[in-house]
């Protein structure tokens, strides 16, 4: 059985999303701030986090900056506020998706069955083939690891899904559409700020001057591919 924590300081809203959650089967754990999520989730396993923004005594940014020291599952943000920036926030700091207050209860559980399915199976498609290689870049799809220049890299669900399918088709140019709809496994809608966030951070983590890609490049006005640089 999955458990969900959930973490918002309206106990009202924790205790109606806690009834739709064990309605579809999961177990969920609730935390009403940030420090209570920290808690929780060192002590219990945890497979996905629904996490208020705005909290007393720690909010949902800093206890999600936190939670990515040392945790990798799904996070999904809680927010009254719909302004983009806020939005471009919540993934800056390590966030998977964001919900906008107020929301439907029932596409809290759609989302929370995405995001767990990418987390569970690390990559959705099949491409035949366990190992995956573009220059420096190795991707063991079994064992869900990934090294560049034979140094281990740690990903979040997201990141390893679009490594993972630019891996699978190095050299093809994906636009930011197609990636939303390939990862996300949902029809892109505004997804170039959400997708331009997630690329930058794989950039962080592979390549050696991220301002200056070897491996992931833009290709302008059409989207990202992959290339090899020893070629």
């Amino acid at each position: 059985m999955q458990t969900i924590l959930i973490c918002d300081d309206d106990r009202d809203i924790v205790s109606a999303l806690e009834i739709y959650l064990k309605g579809e089967g999961y177990r969920t754990l609730a935390a009403y701030n940030g420090a209570e999520a920290l808690e929780v989730a060192a002590k219990e396993e945890v497979h996905l986090i629904l996490m208020d923004v705005m909290m007393p005594a720690m909010d949902g940014i800093h206890a999600t900056v936190k939670l990515r020291e040392t945790c990798n599952v799904p996070i999904i943000l809680l927010t009254a506020k719909s302004e983009a920036t806020d939005k471009i926030l919540g993934l800056n700091i390590g966030a998977d998706d964001y919900i906008t207050k107020p929301f439907n209860p029932l596409e809290v559980i759609a989302r929370v069955k995405s995001q767990l399915r990418r987390y569970t199976t690390l990559g959705g498609q099949s491409v035949g083939t366990d190992l995956l290689t573009v220059g420096g870049i190795s991707m063991d799809d079994k064992a869900k690891q990934v090294t560049v220049d034979g140094e281990s890299v740690t990903l979040t669900p997201i990141e390893y899904n679009i490594l993972k399918l630019f891996l699978s088709h190095p050299g093809q140019v994906f636009s930011s559409a197609q990636i939303y709809e390939q990862v996300w496994n949902d029809a892109a809608l505004s997804s170039d700020n959400t997708v331009a966030v997630h690329i930058r951070h794989l950039r962080e983590k592979i390549e050696i001057t991220p301002a200056e890609p070897r491996y992931l490049k833009v290709v302008w006005g059409l989207g990202y591919k992959l290339e090899n640089p020893e070629r």
